[in-house]
């Protein structure tokens, strides 16, 4: 018997998902997060779940793992203490930025912090032209500056990121032999190896992510690797932002393939789903304990775009320019908020009811945990309304006090807005439910989809018990709760394919373009993916190269990518390029210009290492009462009902159930209210429907 794992980390608990390779048989266990050292509720967390489900470390074949150590660090400004060089007279260049911001009328707004201070940004003498041509010899004696700065200083990791270099590294590589040489320590990022690509800032601003976060990233992984390597677990794998694991080694070349990994795995497993379901138009939503993701899946594909920043005000929207630092990577096109169960209810100085973006997080955790909270977050509000059993969690193994997250309730918000704790609690849902019926918006109705032809699959912890509303809000008919809601991500981890995503920018008219240089930069890149690929231990047969590539109109300032066909370039594959570029146009901004000029900017490559498919099974079980008992549960449709509680566990296929409802499950719940109606699949999913019209 062989099994796949994954691991991921969430705000309040860390979930492991397992399944059994032959028969797709699910297991999962949760145990809290340890943010003071993450590692330590991953291992704990493997511990458990190999012992329950009696697996001995040499029967797994995968371990996969979603890590949120890159972008904490970030978040939480407690990086490595990073240096940048660069081009004379251009040290500057992360702190001047681009003119995007998030809130365009506030002249007073801040730009995000700084990852590098000024004093470590070192300029060296070197110029290369917009051609590549050296137009400045690069200064040796300005490499050995550096060095001893970085001797000086105790700096942790260097970022080098040059004009031009995407066009010629020649000056780049120069530095990187030198500084390795004299500094076999520390980590060094070279922007030609890094991101390859044109525009300065975003380069300069990737590179000096990896440089801040890598000596983070590989402490981590080190430690981890290490104490799974101890359990007999085979080589660790991790999520990246564009849906795809990669092993240990290449993440540390470019830690920025780390950001989102834990949502990513999400919209993975989602898209899985619907693949079983014959479902392809999903919309995924994802409700931790932090934070509440959305995502849309159109004919079973998984949108990503390489337009992403990280870090800055947490007030703000994350899909916004100029909220943080952008990183040129492939990443899962999703909206985040912060909207989750830790996520703080509190009255602001003009007495409006307000959510987050503070958490309780997994310490001290809400006020029912008995942990230490003291304000009223929305899980104490789910409990308050008996969406929550009022006694436990996790099939009893987490004792929880309702009388304490009434108090609280009464205490911060009740009795300062003059109503009661059914009224203020319920106000909360309402104002946590209007942002992630946002966030849902922005994935579909702004990138021009009708929502209400999507099925929403909700998942995360809290996901299943404000999925039905939400769905209302946006007038979905159909909700999908998939097995294991509550660890869903993790399942993600275990069902995707190794991937890593390349580019070189090519910059050139497209009638002008020749297709053998094309074809040359390609080759190129599939060189790497293919060194890549074989370091991996991937079999040839499984190799998977996908390219695409950038292009704009040539007044334009930012492109769109399109596929492009595998084997040699030639005249035919331009032309086809142009046509796939108009059609995208035209989808995504309602017009397009067959007249117009079209600019070959960029050249990417995706390569992929299939991994074989597995089909999850998560059987209902046969027919038992499923019913617990009944109790008092708050629903907008008329208040304070009689409900049915039941449990998850014992409902049999084709099991229907008709609201108001309650179903219990060990790592979620999931609410169905009045004139909604649950049905229980053969495979385990339970399937929701309004019945309202």
């Amino acid at each position: 018997m062989s099994w796949r794992v994954g691991v991921d980390i969430g705000g309040t608990f860390t979930d492991v998902a397992l399944v059994d390779e032959e028969t797709g048989q699910i297991g999962i266990a949760k145990v809290p997060t340890t943010p003071h050292d993450f590692g330590q509720g991953v291992v704990h967390g493997l511990s458990i779940a190999l012992e329950e489900h009696g697996i001995a470390g040499g029967n797994v074949s995968l371990l996969s793992h979603a890590t949120t150590v890159v972008t904490n660090a970030i978040l939480e400004g407690k990086g490595a203490h990073a240096m940048l060089v660069s081009t004379k007279g251009f040290r500057d260049v992360l702190e001047l930025r681009r003119s995007s911001r998030s809130s365009l009328y506030d002249m007073f707004q801040d730009a995000p912090g700084l990852l590098i201070p000024r004093y470590c940004r070192v300029e060296v003498s070197e110029r290369l032209d917009a051609a590549g041509q050296i137009v400045t010899p690069l200064d040796e004696d300005d490499i050995d500056a550096v060095i001893s700065f970085a001797k000086e200083n105790k700096i942790e990791a260097i970022a080098v990121s040059l004009m031009f270099s995407f066009l010629n590294d020649v000056h780049e590589r120069r530095i990187g032999e030198k500084l390795r040489a004299a500094l076999p320590d520390i980590p060094v990022f070279l922007s030609s190896e890094v991101l390859p690509e044109i525009r300065e800032f975003e380069r300069a601003s990737t590179t000096a992510v990896c440089a801040y976060v890598g000596p983070i990233l590989e402490s981590y992984l080190q430690r981890l690797a290490g104490a799974t390597g101890e359990m007999g677990l085979p080589d660790l794998y991790v999520m990246g932002s564009s849906g795809g694991v990669f092993d240990v080694a290449e993440g540390l070349k470019m830690p920025a393939m780390a950001i989102e990994s834990g949502p990513a795995a999400g919209v993975i497993a989602a898209a899985l789903i619907g693949q079983q379901l014959d479902k392809p138009n999903l919309l995924s939503f994802d409700m931790g304990g932090t934070t509440a993701k959305a995502s849309l899946i159109k004919d079973g594909i998984v949108e990503t775009t390489s337009e992403y920043e990280v870090g800055g005000d947490g007030n703000v929207n994350r899909w916004m320019n100029g909220t943080g630092h952008p990183i040129r990577v492939p990443v899962i096109d999703m909206a985040e908020v912060s909207a989750g169960g830790g996520s703080i209810a509190w009255i602001d100085p003009g007495g409006s009811l307000k959510v987050g973006p503070k958490s309780a997080g997994a310490e001290p955790g809400p006020v029912c945990y008995d942990a230490g909270g003291t304000e009223p977050t929305v899980t104490d509000c789910n409990l308050t309304l008996g969406y929550l059993d009022s006694s436990a969690l996790l099939a009893g193994r987490l004792a929880i006090r309702s009388d304490k997250a009434k108090a609280a309730i009464d205490k911060n918000l009740a009795n300062p807005l003059g109503i009661g704790s059914d009224d203020a609690a319920a106000g909360v849902l309402n104002v946590v439910n209007a942002s992630m019926a946002e966030a849902l918006r922005i994935v579909s109705v702004e990138r021009g989809h009708d929502a209400r032809e999507f099925s929403l699959v909700a998942f995360g912890g809290a996901g299943p018990m404000h999925a039905a509303e939400l769905a209302t809000e946006l007038g979905i008919i159909e909700v999908i709760i998939p097995p294991i809601p509550g660890g869903f991500s993790a399942l993600g981890l275990i069902a995707t394919d190794l991937k890593r995503d390349y580019v070189k920018t090519h910059f050139i008219p497209l009638d002008q373009a020749d297709p053998a240089a094309v074809n040359a930069a390609y080759e190129e890149m599939e060189a790497s993916a293919k060194e890549m690929l074989r370091a991996a231990k991937i079999p040839k047969k499984d190799w998977v190269m996908e390219r695409s590539a950038d292009l704009r109109y040539g007044r334009q300032a930012y492109e769109l990518t399109v596929p492009a066909r595998a084997g040699d370039v030639n005249v035919d594959t331009l032309a086809e390029l142009a046509q796939l570029f108009h059609e995208k146009h035209r989808l995504t901004y309602g017009h397009d210009n067959p007249d117009e000029m079209i600019q070959m900017v960029n050249l990417r490559l995706t390569a992929i290492g299939r991994f074989d498919d597995i089909e999850l099974s998560y059987g209902a079980s046969a027919a038992a009462d499923a019913q617990k008992g009944n109790r008092s549960v708050w629903f907008h449709q008329g208040g304070r009902q009689d409900c049915a509680i039941y449990d998850c566990a014992k409902l049999a296929v084709g099991s229907e159930i008709s609201g108001p409802a309650v179903i219990e499950a060990v790592d979620t719940t999931i609410v169905i209210p009045p004139g909604w109606q649950a049905r229980m699949n053969g495979t385990g999913h339970i399937l929701m429907e309004n019945n309202n019209g």
